[in-house]
């Protein structure tokens, strides 16, 4: 007789009394335990959520988003799941689409399946649609996959997966993170279509619109960097020095010509040289740190 798959849901949570308890009772349908991460909520969540059978582990302070997965994840690795689901604790997610999720990684498909709202036909609001279209652009273009809904946090890990995306974004750019990351270990990734659902009566963000794309930015130029420093840091670094150079060869010429000595040329001069200092010293940084995880990694 087969073995049937073990499989866990992640489910962050912050002040979602009003929603939590619809999405454990749907949730545990399709799995074999859900663990929600309460991330420092005021109000009845955590409560609500362990009444209904769901193991609750508990942040002090509201931490993030990326933090409350990077607790899911490391429970994970304890339990040692087949699969491992994550969907947002506002009913935004449609659980009776987990199947979808979790069968091509039972069938050994994928590694990650990611829930796109985009291949189904969700009503999505005109102006969260304009944001995730350029937002998703980015990250399509930062992990060179195709994926319609990179920014979707609807998806399923198998346990090489979780066991092995070290994460440590603590917003909402722990999705692209996890994206960027998998793509460098040459995951499989694909795509299900599921339904999501914007009217469900929770306040739909904890933070402004304008933030939570600010975070997702902010992460996905920390891994471009990171993965190409010379590139991003050292060229615009030798740029701006060479300009800082110039600058001053430009203001001697002129003080020997003319005996006048240009206090605004000279500010600019230093500030390309200290700019191009700084970029430059950070480059060879982030190149020596690189070069030593590789050693690491293939000792």
């Amino acid at each position: 007789m087969e073995k049937r798959p073990y499989v866990i849901a992640g489910i962050p949570a912050y002040n979602e009394e009003k929603t939590i308890a619809k999405v454990v009772l749907l949730t545990k349908k399709y799995v074999d335990k859900m663990i929600v991460v309460d991330d420092g909520s005021d109000d009845m969540t955590a409560e609500i959520a362990k009444a209904l059978g769901a193991e609750v582990v508990r942040h002090e302070e509201n931490m993030g988003k990326g933090a409350a997965i990077r607790t899911i994840l490391r429970r994970a690795r304890e339990e040692k799941p087949d699969v491992l689901v994550l969907l947002d604790a506002d009913g935004q997610h449609n659980p009776n689409d987990i199947p979808k999720l979790i069968n091509p990684i039972i069938k050994g498909e994928a590694d990650i399946v990611i829930g796109s709202r985009f291949l189904a036909k969700s009503k999505i609001p005109a102006y969260r649609k304009f944001g995730l279209t350029i937002l998703s652009s980015l990250i399509r273009k930062a992990s060179k996959l195709g994926v319609t809904d990179p920014l979707s946090g609807f998806r399923a890990l198998s346990r090489k997966a979780y066991e092995d995306l070290e994460l440590t974004e603590s917003g909402y750019g722990i999705e692209a993170e996890m994206l960027i990351k998998a793509a460098e270990r040459n995951f499989k990734i694909m795509e299900v279509s599921t339904e999501i659902f914007y009217d469900t009566g929770a306040k739909t963000s904890k933070k402004s619109p304008l933030a939570q794309s600010a975070e997702i930015v902010g992460s996905i130029l920390r891994k471009t960097i990171w993965k190409h420093p010379l590139v991003y840091l050292g060229l615009p670094g030798i740029l701006s020095l060479i300009m800082g150079v110039s600058l001053i060869v430009y203001l001697i010429m002129v003080f020997n010509e003319t005996r006048y000595f240009s206090i605004p040329i000279s500010f600019m001069a230093m500030i390309f040289l200290l700019v191009g200092i700084i970029f430059a010293i950070n480059a060879i940084i982030v190149v020596l740190i690189n070069d030593l995880r590789k050693e690491l990694l293939n000792r």
